[in-house]
């Protein structure tokens, strides 16, 4: 058995993570929603490199071209319980004219590698694919098994990917009890030297809906008081003016209070659960880092998309638009009724996607071993947990009774903002950030 201070990231592990990363960016997986993506070419990519590390990699499809990739690296304990590291293939879309550079060049430029998948999230995905090879060559066990999955459709509902994997192809990951994926674990600066480091612990769930309006078709000239226009528009507007009450679940507080300390701000679990405490008050004095916390303290619903009408001058007899809400834990039944309230008794809404909420424990080992690795490599890492306002392919894997948490380290530069690149213009990732990344990646696995 490897001890976990045996490090096999070498400079050849180094330099594959950064190649890796842009090369995987070059294979334009851009998910448009509605099927159209193509990911079996990135899929194939890794399958190889994971052959070459001496793995058995499966290659799974529901839909043609759509393609999934999960390997199991043996771990020395065959009583252990596994852990899966899962990344996804596909991408969102990018206009070309809109960045610096190409989007899907993978162009490194001045210690920076650029395109579109380059922090969401081709980067972890090669950092995977860097440690276990790492692995390989210098004869590395970690304790657990760690199963590896690549997944296609994670950008839009994920019925080609790990919801199709956790639903037709269960068995692969028998024995998985925890799982780490994107969006935590990177340098977020709340200030002159306070470097936070994110660990998610928790997801919004996600409610997509569709709103229909029915009325009465006419002439545009004409008095109508059963157009479906005015009665969607003014459901919408509801909507979008409606102020959430706060709901603070139990990860939501755990940010809370160790922000609040690392401010110098007094805070206990009685004060946040006083009757009449102002959250908003709090967020006002945690400054940036509110940041991490504030879109996570309530429900949300926003209006995306209107859709109504032919002609200026004819009254549609129906009208749709959707909304994008956002559910936390243990607050389904209250969303159902405020949208119902909301909606009226002139339009019905239904969801066009739903998906649960999670939350994972904040006290347990697990999140103490993603904590010390984060803190061997930054003695400065201020590691807190946070909940995601959106939502992973974790929710999928839930079903399987896998406990998930947001894992992608990155060591970030002051004034590299993170959280506007994930499906913003020029995103990019530092290459030191990269390296980081697979020492900490490689130190969690093997301590796992």
């Amino acid at each position: 058995m490897a001890d976990v201070t045996e490090t096999p990231i070498d400079a050849r592990a180094l330099d594959e993570v950064v190649t890796f990363t842009s090369e995987l960016i070059r294979i334009d997986t851009t998910n448009r929603g509605g099927g159209d993506c193509r990911e079996r070419p990135a899929a194939e990519y890794v399958a190889e490199r994971l052959v070459n590390a001496g793995l058995e990699p499966v290659m799974l499809e529901r839909t043609p071209g759509r393609t999934n990739v999960v390997a199991r690296y043996e771990g020395w304990d065959p009583g252990a319980d596994a852990l899966l590291v899962h990344g996804h293939l596909d991408v969102v879309p990018a206009e070309p004219d809109d960045w610096t550079v190409h989007p899907f060049s993978g162009e490194v430029r001045d210690g920076v590698v650029w395109g579109r998948g380059a922090v969401d999230m081709k980067n972890m995905d090669a950092m995977i694919l860097s440690v276990v090879r790492a692995w390989a060559r210098h004869g590395i066990r970690p304790r657990r098994d760690i199963v590896i999955a690549y997944t296609a459709d994670e950008e839009a509902s994920a019925a080609d990917g790990s919801g199709f994997l956790a639903a037709e192809h269960p068995e692969l990951f028998e024995g998985c009890t925890e799982g780490i994926s994107e969006s935590g674990a990177y340098t977020f600066h709340a200030g002159p030297g306070l470097a936070l480091y994110p660990v998610a612990a928790g997801e919004r769930g996600t409610a997509w809906m569709k709103l229909t309006a029915d009325g009465r078709a006419g002439h545009g000239s004409k008095v109508n008081r059963e157009n479906a226009v005015t009665r969607l528009a003014a459901a919408v507007a509801r909507i979008g003016e409606h102020r959430w009450p706060v709901r603070l679940t139990p990860t939501v507080k755990a940010a809370l209070l160790e922000l609040a300390a690392l401010h110098g701000i007094d805070l206990t679990a009685d004060t946040l659960a006083a009757r009449g405490f102002d959250v908003d008050e709090l967020l006002h004095k945690l400054g940036p880092a509110a940041k991490l916390v504030e879109a996570t303290v309530r429900n949300s619903s926003n209006p995306t998309v209107l859709e109504a009408g032919y002609k200026v001058n004819v009254i549609p007899g129906n009208a749709t638009a959707f909304v994008d809400g956002r559910i936390l834990p243990g607050t389904d039944d209250e969303f159902h009724a405020t949208m119902d309230a909301l909606t009226g008794p002139d339009v019905h809404w239904e969801f066009d996607h739903n998906e649960i909420a999670l939350q994972a424990p904040v006290d347990s080992p697990t999140f103490a071993k993603l904590r010390a690795a984060l803190e061997a490599f930054d003695p400065d890492a201020h590691v807190v947990p946070f909940c995601m306002s959106g939502g992973t392919d974790a929710k999928q894997f839930a079903r399987l009774g896998i406990t998930g948490y947001g894992f992608s380290p990155l060591k970030l530069p002051p004034g590299f903002d993170y959280q506007a690149l994930f499906h913003g213009v020029d995103e990019r990732v530092p290459v030191d950030a990269l390296h980081f990344g697979v020492r900490v990646l490689d130190h969690y696995l093997q301590s796992a």
